[in-house]
């Protein structure tokens, strides 16, 4: 019994961290594509997104759970960076997209991302 909630609540906390992730991801992506993103901004999100798609990683992918958390830290601090040019029009996107791809989603995750920035 005890070992099924160990493995229930592991699952929980990688599917929000997943979340996360992708909406992060996401609100890169439309923070790039609009017209008030500078240049210096645009090269930061590709720096973070070409590191989270490189197969070369401070922490392999491949290591479970701990794998991808210097990807989530990349990305967070991509996002930090250049939080001044995400706004609402790129959270809608990032969310509409993200609901999307991701039926199920906790507002909370959503929440969580955009407290940060």
């Amino acid at each position: 019994m005890k070992i099924l909630r160990i493995l229930s609540f592991i699952q929980r906390r990688v599917k929000a961290l997943g979340i996360r992730l992708i909406y992060s991801v996401l609100l890169m992506v439309y923070a790039y594509q609009s017209d008030r993103t500078p240049v210096w901004a645009r090269r930061i999100i590709m720096g973070a997104l070409a590191y989270l798609l490189s197969p070369l990683d401070s922490i392999p992918d491949l290591t479970p759970f701990i794998g991808f958390t210097d990807d989530l830290g990349i990305i967070s601090f991509g996002l930090v960076s250049i939080a001044c040019y995400i706004d609402k029009d790129v959270r809608e996107k990032a969310k509409t997209k993200l609901l999307s791809l991701i039926k199920e989603v906790d507002e909370k995750e959503i929440l969580a991302v955009d407290a940060k920035l």
